[in-house]
């Protein structure tokens, strides 16, 4: 049985250089409001780092050298845990995968990458070997890090631990389970409270659309059986929304891409398929893409990741109770449709004659000034999201953003699908956005 649910909103969003180029089979993740984009193929493979500003759609290219930083890397994982990103697997020469393992560390704030004190030192036993298309994902202060392809050895059913807070890995062994997902790579997985969700991917050669449960507390597996819900899928990207899992895109195999949102309910336990509004924009069709959660509505109380996949933390009580006393940011044109209810938001469209204003007009213009569409549904105030006032009428210097996490905590629930195959005639990378409506 499936359940019914909100039609999406699909927009393209025109980027602008400096961006980087389209691209497939790289990894992101959210942090503070912002997108943090790593690698992938393009025509060959990537070395490079960037952070995409959503409100402002600007991209910064971010160091990528130095003995610390990675280097071409393609189906790696990027998760986020206290201000830290943390960046597994992805190598392809296989004479430095014997005796390095594929773990690195970069500092958001201080814009570095960091060294990992138990890469070099530790026996090669203790540690995973390197592997790509796995699923990465962050429940309580450690990183689970599931399947993936091994070289000379296909596809891998190995799950470990690494703790953060001592900078140690473990291996959970499954072979001793009497249920599991098995050998498993290209799939998606992400966490919910305590639990782990897997969903579909290559076993060896197969194509599966099987969806599995694993549970941090009972340390057990269970599948998760429905009379409907997504075909067999591979290179998808999976994200926590509310008590909810999206899924999109992906393919019923590497050639054959789709343009299908569903969402699972964790409640009910049932599938439904999304339909996208007549008014929008088709939905692209993507596979080996990433796709990011930004908004209250992506925050959930275990931050979840895959290879293509990564919600923004929710920020502490401190920081979440000081900025309840803060005006917002920024005045973006999503608003609830119903006053009562929160979190479902719907699009309203202006024209350009609407952006603009007269002098001194706190209307659609800031600052008096008109400005130009970007084609974001965040609109034309939240370019100038990072201004120096928080509204274009407040001159009180108590008004202004303290820090990313205020800018995170009034975003609208948007979510972004960046790259993927096929690759878009332009050269700059490919982003779209998503937004469910409630009508």
């Amino acid at each position: 049985m499936s359940h019914r649910t909100s039609p999406s909103l699909w927009t393209v969003l025109p980027q602008r250089s400096p961006a980087p180029c389209d691209r497939y089979k790289h990894a992101c993740c959210s942090y503070g409001g912002e997108v943090f984009m790593l690698g992938g193929r393009s025509s060959q493979l990537l070395m490079d780092f960037w952070k995409y500003n959503v409100v402002r759609n600007e991209w910064t290219a971010l160091d990528c050298s130095g003995v610390e930083a990675p280097e071409e890397l393609q189906e790696h994982s990027m998760v986020t845990y206290q201000g830290l990103l943390y960046v597994f697997g992805g190598m392809i020469d296989s004479v430095y995968t014997k005796w390095k393992t594929p773990l690195w560390i970069f500092d958001v704030e201080n814009k570095q990458w960091v060294y990992w004190k138990g890469k070099r030192n530790l026996p090669q036993n203790l540690v995973p070997a390197n592997r790509r298309a796995h699923s990465a994902v962050v429940l309580g202060s450690s990183m689970y890090i599931y399947g993936g392809y091994v070289d000379m050895r296909g596809s891998s059913q190995e799950f470990w631990n690494f703790d953060f807070d001592t900078m140690l890995w473990s291996l959970l062994d499954c072979t001793q389970m009497e249920v599991g997902p098995g050998p498993r790579h290209s799939h998606s997985a992400i966490a919910y409270l305590d639990c782990m969700y897997m969903f579909g991917g290559l076993k060896g050669l197969r194509e599966q659309k099987d969806l599995w449960r694993w549970n941090s507390a009972s340390q057990a597996w269970s599948s998760l059986k429905s009379m409907s819900g997504p075909s067999k899928l591979l290179g998808h990207s999976a994200v926590v929304y509310r008590d909810s899992m999206l899924l999109f895109g992906g393919g019923e195999t590497q050639h054959n891409p789709s343009s299908c949102l569903w969402r699972y309910s964790f409640n009910t336990q049932t599938w439904g398929k999304i339909s996208a509004l007549h008014n929008s924009s088709p939905p692209p069709h993507r596979i080996h893409h990433c796709c990011v959660g930004l908004g209250s509505s992506y925050q959930s109380a275990m931050t979840a990741v895959t290879t293509t996949t990564t919600t923004t933390p929710t920020p502490t009580v401190t920081t979440r109770s000081r900025l309840e006393n803060k005006l917002r940011p920024f005045k973006n044109k999503c608003f609830p449709s119903n006053p009562e209810t929160q979190g479902d938001i719907e699009l309203t469209t202006f024209s350009r004659d609407q952006l603009l204003t007269e002098p001194g007009d706190c209307g659609n213009g800031v600052n008096g000034k008109a400005v130009e569409p970007t084609g974001n549904c965040l609109t034309f105030e939240n370019q100038e999201a990072f201004s120096e006032k928080w509204s274009c009428c407040e001159e009180d210097e108590s008004h202004k953003p303290e820090s990313n996490d205020s800018i995170a905590q009034h975003l609208p629930d948007l979510l972004l699908s960046l790259g993927g195959k096929p690759l878009t005639e332009h050269t700059t990378i490919s982003v779209w956005q998503m937004t469910l409506a409630n009508l």
